[in-house]
């Protein structure tokens, strides 16, 4: 039932990515309304998924209801990131009525919802590890996770910035963001057609919602070439000027997208740091009798940190331009996915528990 039910989630926000992109190029407001209803069905069932999880958790194994939260594995974590940023998308979307970046916002929630069944990562509920029976569980995840979803939307707000300001296809801003698309566009469609391939050949045993193993990995490989030749290239030649004139009838402020970047940006560093490093710092030392180890996530967090650290230090002492602080958050937001992703899937720690 719970696969079910993300699984309904996520088709359901891939749907809204869809609607919003029609939105964009068309300007017809039943798009962007349809789009909407979409992303708003799609919490619904996300949320009752992750409460049903909770509640069963607690049944099973909870000695505490806050230690039930079900955001302690590689496949809960996502969910719930997910989940938040959607649900603060629509919450802002209402309050801003800006649907611009919905289909950023969609696209990302959905690709976390895809990721998940990708790697086959096991939705199984299993008894806490002892590092994680603590009260600091739902302090130091939750923060950490909330704080994921205001760089999330800085970067969404930063990449509708560089679009709108990078008019030359020789500036950086533009072959910045069109290489991070083309990168991000290519990974999304190379887990897709890899699971469709798995799909045909009767792998229907590893086979979930578009899923794809990493265990095809030449496969992988070949169509992550093929798609970054087709959406980088094409997309830097012909493409991107494009979608700056789609974005620029709807007349957003560019000086509110800067504004919005650096907001975003201190909510989630003022969050990051006092949830996802000092409290994550005294749970350490509770559970393994040191505040710090250099452990690869502390270390990645850590530089995750200066990265941000950095940006607000340029965006308010104004030494920077506008749009070489939007490529910092983004490439924050980027170091932010492999903090958590890339050090659990390929590097090896105390944090090991949030891996596969």
């Amino acid at each position: 039932m719970l696969t079910d039910l993300t699984a309904v989630s996520g088709l359901l926000y891939l749907g809204a990515m869809v609607f919003y992109t029609g939105f964009l190029f068309f300007r017809k407001m039943w798009l962007g309304r349809a789009a909407t209803v979409l992303c708003v069905l799609g919490v619904l069932f996300h949320a009752g998924a992750f409460l049903f999880r909770w509640k069963s958790f607690y049944s099973l194994y909870g000695d505490s209801l806050l230690r039930s939260v079900p955001i302690t594995n590689l496949y809960e974590s996502l969910q719930f990131f997910a989940l938040l940023l959607m649900v603060v998308y629509i919450i802002f979307e209402f309050k801003s009525r800006m649907r611009a970046a919905g289909a950023f916002a969609a696209a990302v929630a959905g690709a976390t919802v895809l990721f998940i069944d990708a790697v086959g990562a096991s939705g199984q509920m299993q008894p806490l590890v002892p590092a994680l029976q603590s009260n600091w569980l739902l302090a130091h995840v939750s923060l950490s996770f909330i704080a994921y979803v205001f760089f999330a939307l800085s970067a969404i707000a930063a990449f509708l910035y560089l679009i709108l300001t990078s008019a030359k296809r020789t500036s950086a801003a533009y072959i910045f963001w069109t290489a991070v698309v083309g990168i991000a566009t290519s990974g999304l469609f190379a887990l897709i057609f890899d699971g469709v391939i798995a799909y045909f050949n009767g792998d229907l045993a590893k086979f979930r919602l578009f899923s794809a193993t990493l265990n095809n990995s030449l496969t992988a490989v070949k169509l992550m070439f093929l798609f970054f030749t087709m959406f980088v290239v094409l997309f830097f030649w012909y493409e991107g000027l494009n979608i700056r004139k789609v974005l620029g009838r709807f007349e957003l402020d560019t000086d509110k997208l800067d504004v919005l970047t650096y907001k975003f940006a201190v909510m989630g560093f003022a969050i990051f740091t006092v949830g996802g490093l000092i409290f994550g710092a005294v749970w350490a030392e509770q559970a393994w009798g040191r505040y710090w180890s250099w452990d690869p996530k502390e270390t990645w967090a850590f530089i995750t940190w200066l990265v941000y650290g950095v940006y607000l230090h340029g965006r308010i002492t104004g030494r920077w331009s506008k749009s070489l602080a939007a490529c910092l958050a983004v490439i924050g937001f980027i170091l932010t996915i492999f903090t958590y992703l890339g050090v659990n899937l390929l590097l090896s720690g105390l944090h090991s528990y949030g891996s596969l």
